[in-house]
């Protein structure tokens, strides 16, 4: 491809990439108002096989799917669920990934069960969309570590009728593919991690567990063409036997839901007060000062309010080029699994709001939050 067409072909996914965007958030209601929820696999692809002909892959992700889906509506009226299948229904990877598109839903999540020829894999893992770290010290190969996970949730694409031109334009071993994944990915990449971050926190508690690294960016296609903020979990591994009893039974499915419930529940809070929207409920926050940051003198006890610009599973340093210039410091809720990163100590929200127009200026999605110091 000659350097005048390579520029052609990136100016065209740029505006395929923003145009949606600017077009959703025009046709779009402040706050989160639509989601949709992927139950993986069905049909004539089960997925990962379960020790029976009902609880493969693909029955106990529709029953957690629909559990979910049902305490989002009693809970949020207002908020559209929609599911990209909603029986034993075979569809095809760009079909889950236009019901979100075409429902301008404002976050996509995709459920699975992982699984393994080792039955002593466990653990739980939640991808959003990405191809390898910018960290200059981590030169990870993202979708390199994980394409045997990647492969196995994109072969599915061959089942489907005309595949061979639907997906002409999905090839990750060209230049031009990964352009268009890093244009994707930094568009909604820190409101995807914000709802993974929430996933580790809520989800992934006894019984279940988190994999090494619970948080994983890859190349799944139903995430680049989703083109929202979307993740795909991954709750336990169907292939392991007591992960498997977990996922088969009534008492466990509606346990995951609960917990994935309550991490949506979180995400919609902190969603809707970027949106300078009315919430109802506080987080307890436990400060936790960054790496080689100097100390502060103890403060008295009492709410103040700040801007959060991120989450990551590592403890970034004081002055990290991912601040972007600002000050930023770090704090993990209690017991969470994730650090979340804020900007400011304000005393009233109107002081944080002031602040808020220049920090989005760097972080489209920094929105306000109130801090319950100890």
């Amino acid at each position: 491809m000659t350097y005048k067409y390579t520029l052609k072909a990136i100016f065209l996914m740029t505006l395929c990439v923003l145009l949606p965007i600017i077009a959703h958030s025009q046709s779009k209601g402040l706050g989160l108002t639509t989601v949709v929820i992927d139950p993986g696999h069905g049909g004539k692809d089960p997925g990962a096989l379960g020790q029976t002909s009902s609880t493969h892959e693909k029955h106990i992700v529709l029953a957690v799917s629909k559990l979910l889906g049902e305490k989002i509506e009693n809970a949020y009226p207002d908020v559209k669920v929609v599911y990209t299948r909603s029986s034993d229904k075979f569809i095809g990877l760009h079909e889950r990934a236009m019901v979100a598109r075409n429902n301008n839903a404002n976050l996509f999540i995709s459920i699975h069960c992982n699984s393994n020829n080792s039955k002593s894999a466990k653990g739980s893992s939640v991808h959003i969309l990405g191809q390898r770290s910018e960290r200059k010290t981590n030169t990870t190969d993202y979708f390199e570590r994980n394409k045997s996970v990647a492969q196995r949730e994109n072969e599915v694409i061959v089942m489907e009728d005309g595949y061979e031109t639907k997906y002409t334009h999905f090839d990750p071993n060209t230049p031009e593919a990964y352009i268009g994944y890093t244009l994707q990915w930094k568009a909604h990449y820190e409101s995807s991690l914000l709802f993974a971050a929430e996933v580790v926190d809520k989800l992934m508690v006894k019984p279940l567990a988190p994999r090494q690294i619970a948080i994983d960016q890859d190349i799944f296609q139903v995430l680049v063409e989703a083109n929202m903020p979307a993740v795909l979990l991954e709750i336990a591994f169907i292939s392991n036997p007591t992960e498997y009893k977990y996922l088969a039974s009534k008492n466990g499915q509606e346990e995951i839901a609960e917990r994935l419930f309550q991490a949506f529940k979180s995400y919609k809070t902190q969603y809707d007060m970027s949106m300078n929207l009315p919430v109802q409920e506080t987080a307890m926050l436990e400060v936790e000062p960054a790496q080689e940051q100097k100390e502060e003198p103890a403060e008295e006890a009492g709410p103040y309010y700040a801007v959060q610009i991120m989450s990551s599973g590592k403890l970034l340093k004081a002055g990290d080029s991912e601040f972007k210039g600002f000050d930023a410091r770090a704090y993990k809720p209690e017991g969470a699994k994730v650090y979340k990163y804020i900007i400011g100590k304000y005393k009233t929200r109107d002081d944080a709001a002031k602040a808020l127009p220049e920090i989005k200026k760097k972080f489209p999605q920094a929105f306000i939050i109130e801090v319950q110091t100890k």
